[in-house]
Formats: structure tokens, sequence, C-alpha cells
């Protein structure tokens, strides 16, 4: 192992301005260290993160039962190829399956590569000529080829043309443009119950079931990437279940593994065997690590009664926010689901992320107007009143 003095921020960030392909746009604080709902940087400073790993840290940093889980699996097996039997990958995809719908899962990295699943078993389901795949604008469903053509978001295609063909874009909410589309090369509709980068948006109500309907009807699969609100993000174990509308296929990662790396596509039992064997692979997907991992995620929400209190701080958020909104014509809008956030700005949001991580308190700006919390399902009261009051403070500094 190679062994260096610890580097300065400013040496580090020297470093990755070197070595280290600049496709990310970074702030510059190099984080050391998390526990719970707390991050600290390099220079000791400690930050209350209301949007801890990108939505991956559903339980915060280094939870305790994860991380011993991880420890101990580390020491007895770490990778075998999915071509043999493991015990922790059979009882992981048993414990999503009684928590949800009833299905069989795929395995494996990332939300991306579990959308990618999707999308093959859907073409691979379908009686020809079916191939379609009927998606929303302002959705967001990875950074692959295949689930950036997904992505109806331009932004997100600039440069990259020509997309994969067979995806037709839908407003989100709109029940009559989507009946309008299907046609007879429809074999399916893709859709975030929440959607996340575009804004937490909340569909209307009776939309979901409407596509629920819809897809009865005309005979096409029904797919939710619940890659954000999934695993216990909307105060109910899938988001699904938080409107009362049941998928065909459901994908699922970010919080999955408690940080970790995992991803994961349930499917109903009818539907499964059209993912054929040579058909699709992951070779890391549903390893030992991975595995323990969303198990001991599962454990820890169930023993801690976690989703209750998603529930319990989310109402806490909406009376907070609302009050805030109140007081602030630059609030446009609130939307609570769970611990998934949205502040909806009539100004660009960017000045006020530099703000509140000046302060202290780590939060996300996406689609350019909405301020994005997605922070831990085990967050006190106390870490609430303590980041709102930032927030409060910061807003009001942009009213005048």
């Amino acid at each position: 192992m190679m062994l260096e003095q610890r580097l300065s921020s400013a040496e580090i960030i020297e470093r990755f301005q070197k070595y280290v392909i600049p496709n990310y746009n970074r702030f510059p604080v190099v984080i050391v260290r998390g526990e719970g709902s707390y991050v600290w940087d390099s220079e000791g400073n400690r930050y209350l993160d209301f949007f801890p790993g990108w939505g991956c840290n559903l339980l915060g940093h280094c939870p305790p039962p994860v991380v011993e889980a991880v420890r101990e699996q580390l020491g007895q097996l770490i990778h075998v190829p999915n071509t043999w039997y493991t015990e922790p990958q059979g009882r992981w995809a048993q414990a999503l399956s009684e928590r949800s719908f009833g299905g069989q899962a795929f395995f494996c990295n990332s939300g991306t590569e579990a959308n990618e699943a999707a999308i093959k078993l859907v073409r691979l389901h379908a009686a020809r000529p079916r191939y379609k795949i009927i998606t929303f604008e302002g959705g967001f469903h990875g950074r692959t080829l295949g689930s950036t053509s997904a992505t109806a978001q331009p932004k997100y295609h600039e440069g990259l043309g020509p997309l994969m063909a067979g995806f037709v874009y839908a407003p989100f909410g709109d029940l009559d443009a989507v009946a309008r589309l299907i046609d007879a090369e429809t074999a399916a509709i893709m859709i975030e119950p929440i959607q996340g980068e575009g804004g937490v948006r909340i569909p209307p109500e009776g939309f979901l079931a409407g596509l629920r309907k819809l897809a009865d009807e005309h005979g096409l699969l029904l797919v939710f990437d619940e890659v954000q609100t999934g695993c216990g993000r909307t105060g109910h174990w899938f988001g699904y279940q938080y409107f009362g509308v049941t998928p065909d296929v459901m994908t699922l990662s970010k919080a999955i593994c408690g940080g970790l790396a995992g991803g994961a596509m349930l499917v109903r039992p009818e539907i499964a065997p059209s993912l054929r064997p040579g058909m699709h692979a992951c070779t890391f997907g549903g390893n030992p690590i991975a595995a323990v991992a969303g198990l001991a995620a599962i454990d820890m929400i169930e023993k801690e009664n976690l989703l209750e209190n998603a529930r319990r701080i989310g109402d806490l958020f909406r009376q907070r926010l609302d009050e805030l909104k109140a007081q602030c014509p630059i609030i446009r809008d609130v939307r609570v689901a769970g611990v998934m956030i949205g502040i909806e700005l009539a100004i660009d949001g960017a000045p006020i992320v530099r703000a509140c991580m000046e302060r202290r308190l780590l939060v996300n700006c996406t689609h350019g107007t909405v301020i994005r919390l997605l922070p831990a399902m085990n967050l006190s009261e106390e870490q609430v009143h303590q980041g709102c009051d930032i927030l409060a403070e910061v807003f009001k500094s942009q009213t005048g």
C-alpha cells in the first residue's frame, strides 16, 4: 500500500486537476469523514448534510449495521461470478420481493444499469412489432446511452446523437397525451413515480392509476423507475406503495445498499423469464458485499422504525417550509413526500446552494430553480430544525 503524509485540500484538488477527467463540477471542499447526517472536511469543519451521497445515503453516512455486515463479509467472500449460487444474494432477493409485489430480482451496480435491464426486458418480452417505450418530459433515467435516450430532457442529449431509437416522450401528468401516443409498436410505459432530477415533481392525483389502466387495456408493461423513490425514501418501502399503484417492473439503486454501490430490477414472476440466459448480465451484480449491505440496510430500517420516522420528519419539513414560503416570495412551491423534498424558487438556485454551504449546510439544486433535499431517514427533529433555520436565513437574505 502506498503511504504518504496527509495532503492539504489545495494539494488534493491540484492532483485531481492533473489526473482526473473534469466531467464533474466539484465544490472546492475535500470531504474526509462522515457519520450519520454530518460530514467533515479536511480542515475539520463539520457540515449538516441534507443531500447525503446524492440520495444514496438514506441511512446517513457509514450506518453501523451496514459497516459491520460488510466488514464481516469481506473476510469470507468478496466476489464470485453469477454462474454460481451465493447465500446472501438469494436472501437479498427474497427480502426485496417480500416487501414489494412478490417479484423476482436481477442485480446490478447502479440505477442506469437497472434501467438498461428494464429496457432490454421490455423488448425481449414484447411480441413484435412492439418495441417502443413511452417516457416523460422532465424525467431522468441514467447516463448510459439507452437510459439517456429514455430521458426526455434535451440538455442530456447534446452532442450524443443519434440516440437509441424507440423512445416516445409524453408530457408529465397528461393521460390524454399518453393515450394518443400508444400505437401498435408500443411495448411499455416507463416513469419515475416522483420525478427527482426533474424537480421533485409529484404526479397529479390519479395519473399513475391512469397509466396502470392504459397499460392493462393495451397489453403494455408498466415500469417504475424507483431509483430515487425506492427503499424507504417516501416513508413506504417503495414509491408505488405511496401512490397505491403497482407496476410490472421496478428499478432500484441509490439507497438500496446503505451507501455502497448496488442496483436491482424487480419483475413480476410471469414476466421474469423473458430475460433469458445469455441475453443480459452484470459481472458484479448481486455480489456478496452488496447483498449483505442491502440486507443490513433493510434490517436497520425495520429495527429502528425508520419508515415511520421518514414520514414524521417529512411532515416536520413540510410544516417548516410552508411557514417559510409564506414569508419568502422567492419560494413558489414546496413539494414533500417523506424525505424527498423540493423547494421551487422564482430565482436561480445555485447561489442558494453556495450560501448554505458557507453556513455548513449541504443541499442540492436541480432543474435550475429547485432546491432538492434528500436527507437521511434517521434524521433527528433537532437536525431538521437546525437545517431549516439555515435555509430560512439564506432564503430571507435573498428575498431582501
